[in-house]
Formats: structure tokens, C-alpha cells, sequence
């Protein structure tokens, strides 16, 4: 991985610890591979932090379904902003977007846009 590559994963690894919509193991993630960065353990942390974000990831489908479950009720807030949280996914979907607009998300997708740039 060039320190090019190297510089811009860790920068939208600690934006992604930073948002609210990070769960914890994606966190614990960017942090081992910050931690690991530069280091002999970069190849080993950078296969197994792809992982997880590729776990992490929400499609804009599975954004939808969460959105309209009883869960996705209680997560955000009640049923009519689980509602508006749905349409916002079927209206992001129609423009083309395969993943969930969430700020944990938009990094995600941003660092594995580069995946192929880490693994070398």
C-alpha cells in the first residue's frame, strides 16, 4: 500500500470512528488498523478491517427492510420516522445509490472503494 493510500484510510478511518452511525466492531476495526498501520502487522489488520467493513455495510435494500421493521421502529424513533427513513432509502435507490447515506456508511463505502489499493 502506498503512504498515499495509508494516509487516506486512516483519515477516513478516524472519520468513521467519529460518526454516530458506527457500530462498535467497526470502530474497534479502524482503530486495530490505525494501530497496525506502517507496522508488520498491516497486511494481516488490512485483510481483517476489509472484512468487517464489508459486513458493515448497509445496502440501500437492507436499509429499507430495517427501516420498515419493528426494530428500525425503535431504532429510529418511532414509526413515522422509520417511514421517512424508508422512502429516504427508495428515493436514494431510484438515484443509483447501492448503499445506505448514513456518514458511517458513506465512509465505509469510500474506504473500500480503494480496497484493491490496500491490498497491494
Amino acid at each position: 500500500m502506498t503512504k498515499e493510500v495509508q494516509q487516506y484510510v486512516i483519515e477516513k478511518s478516524k472519520e468513521l470512528m467519529a460518526a454516530a452511525s458506527c457500530c462498535q466492531g467497526a470502530k474497534e476495526a479502524a482503530q486495530r488498523w490505525i494501530d497496525a498501520a506502517g507496522t508488520d502487522r498491516e497486511a494481516e489488520e488490512t485483510r481483517k478491517y476489509i472484512e468487517e467493513l464489508e459486513a458493515d455495510i448497509v445496502t440501500v435494500d437492507g436499509l429499507i427492510s430495517f427501516a420498515e421493521s419493528e426494530m428500525g421502529a425503535k431504532v429510529f424513533g418511532g414509526e413515522e420516522k422509520a417511514k421517512g427513513v424508508a422512502a429516504h432509502g427508495r428515493e436514494i435507490k431510484a438515484a443509483g445509490a447501492k448503499y445506505c447515506d448514513c456518514p458511517a456508511c458513506t465512509v465505509v463505502e469510500a474506504i473500500l472503494a480503494r480496497k484493491d489499493e490496500m491490498m497491494a
